[in-house]
């Protein structure tokens, strides 16, 4: 059972993450004309090898960095350079709060696929926290099936490969520092975005209106990985991921404000069914026998 204590200081670094995906959703719809997904994915990962080398340097944790588990970090940046990729297509073409909805099913995902990658306990409370959850979303996206875009599968498809994410994370970090895994985040996610926008022979440099938002991505993007990643080595990915929840009703203000999208009553409406369904996760989950 996690102490009390260690669900606080997760969900205080998962506050972190939360500002920082928000900041960086911000950003990728305000370069999405001008880059596409490949390209965002390429310059952010160039920019965050710099950053992550420099501060590795100065911390003295850039010898932590290591071989042994090379083939774990390939599996979980392929995972993640998909879902990133699906999830910056997805915040250009569909409202964001409907992104980040349907985004939301990453920790149904997580609770689910955990005790087969993870060996986690797989609790009656945490499946009904899922199902809460899960109708919570639906009462926000209010998907189609009769006119189901690109930009909806987009984001339900990221879903599932940043839960995969999460997971390998979880798997790491039993044996490999935050340096380590930020490092090949970087490393290796260049350059799958260089084999991706490059395929074509065809890349599109940055302007210099543009190039403050792809660092702001890369900075934001790499401060989330960190809080995320300090998160999963303090508590389990079934608690941790669903704190992620909260980014919910932010970032559908932050569209409301910023890009004139309506701000649904019904998105409040699944917040609180998803919020109940985090707090019983959180209070219930850990208690309950297998």
């Amino acid at each position: 059972m996690t102490p009390p204590s260690d669900t606080l200081k997760a969900a205080l670094w998962m506050i972190g993450a939360i500002g920082s995906f928000t900041a960086m959703a911000v950003a990728g719809r305000a370069v999405s004309l001008e880059l596409d997904t490949f390209e965002i994915m390429l310059f952010r990962s160039i920019i965050g090898i710099f950053i992550v080398v420099g501060i590795a340097t100065m911390a003295g944790t850039i010898g932590q960095v290591g071989t042994t588990k090379l083939p774990l970090h390939g599996i979980r940046n392929i995972c993640h350079f998909t879902g990133q990729n699906l999830w910056f297509y997805a915040i250009a073409t569909i409202p964001l709060a409907q992104v980040f909805a349907l985004e939301f099913t990453t920790p149904i995902w997580v609770i689910l696929l955990s005790p087969l990658i993870l060996q986690e306990r797989l609790t009656m409370i945490g499946l009904i926290s899922a199902a809460i959850g899960f109708i919570g979303i639906l009462i926000v996206a209010r998907p189609d099936a009769a006119n189901l875009s690109p930009g909806i599968l987009s984001a339900a498809g990221c879903a599932i490969f940043f839960a995969l994410t999460a997971i390998f994370t979880r798997k790491l970090t039993r044996t490999e520092s935050v340096t380590t895994i930020l490092f090949y985040l970087t490393i290796m996610q260049a350059g799958f975005g260089l084999i991706s926008a490059g395929y074509d022979g065809d890349i599109a440099i940055p302007s210099l209106g543009a190039l403050p938002w792809v660092v702001l991505i890369s900075c934001a993007g790499l401060l989330a990985h960190f809080c995320l990643t300090t998160a999963l080595q303090i508590a389990p990915a079934s608690i941790v991921m669903p704190i992620d929840f909260v980014r919910l009703p932010a970032i559908a203000i932050v569209g409301a404000l910023f890009y004139n999208e309506p701000l649904d009553a019904l998105v409040f409406v699944g917040a609180a069914l998803i919020f109940g369904a985090n707090y019983l996760n959180i209070t219930r989950g850990q208690a309950t026998p297998r």
